[in-house]
């Protein structure tokens, strides 16, 4: 990356190795990082990350949109009302549970 760059990762916090992620800060290899999600959740309040002022941290709050809230709301109900009713649901995370029945 250059170093003008700015990490943002909004994904998963397993996706980022945070010790390097830090050593890049701090050595300013990167510009700057923005994150909504970390390896361990809640982050330790004396994690590296949130003691540098080149990054800015949300506590996973990428999703709290009224938007978001209510579509995964809808989700959630119509997983539930598939699965009830024998279906498969849209939203199934192990599939191997469907021939557990």
């Amino acid at each position: 990356m250059k170093q003008t760059a700015i990490f943002i990762n909004g994904s998963r916090g397993e996706t980022v190795n945070e010790e390097a992620l830090v050593e890049a800060l701090k050595t300013r290899q990167i510009a700057g990082a923005g994150l909504d999600v970390y390896k361990e959740e809640p982050i330790n309040r004396d994690h590296a990350l949130l003691q540098l002022k080149n990054t800015v941290t949300l506590p996973h709050m990428g999703s709290a949109t009224l938007e978001t809230r209510a579509k995964m709301a809808y989700l959630a109900a119509e997983n539930l009302v598939r699965g009830l009713s024998g279906e498969t649901p849209p939203s199934l995370i192990n599939k191997s549970l469907l021939t557990a029945r």
